[in-house]
C-alpha cells in the first residue's frame, strides 16, 4: 500500500490522516513492545508514548516512505529505554496463539493443546535468558518477520551486527531449552527410581 499519502497528509496535521496509518498496526506494535518487556501494562503503556511522539515528531519525517520501518524503530526504541529503565522482568506466559487463526484445543486433541502450551511455556522461559536488544532483533526477525537488513534498519545497527546478535540469541535459547529438557528427563527418570 502507498502510504506516501496519507503520511504527507498527517505531516500536515490531519488527524484522520494519521489513524488510518496506524490503526492496522496497533495490536502488531503493542505485541512487540509486550515480546521485548515481558510486561503487558508497561508494552501499553511504551506504545501510547510512541504513538505521541510519531505524531509530534511526524513532519520530520525525511523519506514517507519508510514511515513503517521509522514507527517500528520508534517502538523498539521506546520499549527499550523501558527496559534500560527498569530492574525486574516479571514473567508472562502468553497462552493466546500468536497466530489468530491457530486455536488450542479446536479441531486438536487436548494432548495437542497441552503441548503447545509446554511449547510455549518452554519457549519463554527461553526467552527469559535474553537481554532486551536479543529480544527485540527476535521479535522483529520471528514475530513480525521481517528480513535482517530491516531489522537492522529499524535497530539502528549493521546488517552483520544484526546477524550476530539474532544468532547468539537463537543459540541462547536453544541452551537454555535443552538445560531445561535434561532436568525434565532427569526428575522423570527419579520418578520411577
Amino acid at each position: 500500500m502507498d502510504q506516501r499519502e496519507p503520511v504527507e497528509r498527517a505531516r500536515r496535521g490531519d488527524h484522520d490522516a494519521f489513524g488510518s496509518l496506524v490503526t492496522g498496526s496497533i495490536a502488531q506494535l503493542e505485541a512487540v513492545a509486550r515480546l521485548i518487556l515481558r510486561d503487558p501494562e508497561l508494552a501499553r503503556d511504551v506504545v501510547q508514548e510512541a504513538f505521541i511522539r510519531a505524531w509530534r515528531d511526524l513532519p520530520g519525517l525525511r523519506d514517507p516512505d519508510r514511515f513503517d520501518a521509522w514507527f517500528h524503530r520508534l517502538i523498539v526504541n521506546a520499549s527499550l529505554d523501558a527496559a534500560r529503565r527498569r530492574r525486574r522482568r516479571p514473567i508472562e506466559v502468553q497462552l493466546t496463539p500468536i497466530d489468530p487463526s491457530v486455536s488450542p484445543g479446536w479441531g486438536g486433541s487436548v494432548a495437542d493443546s497441552a503441548g503447545q502450551i509446554a511449547d510455549r511455556d518452554a519457549l519463554e522461559r527461553a526467552f527469559a535468558f535474553l537481554s532486551p536488544d536479543q529480544r527485540a532483533a527476535v521479535v522483529l526477525r520471528h514475530y513480525v518477520g521481517m528480513r535482517v537488513p530491516e531489522v537492522a534498519d529499524v535497530l539502528g545497527i549493521p546488517v552483520g551486527t544484526a546477524q550476530s546478535r539474532l544468532h547468539r540469541a537463537l543459540e541462547t535459547m536453544r541452551a537454555a531449552i535443552d538445560a531445561d529438557e535434561r532436568v525434565e528427563l532427569r526428575a522423570e527418570r527419579e520418578s520411577y527410581a
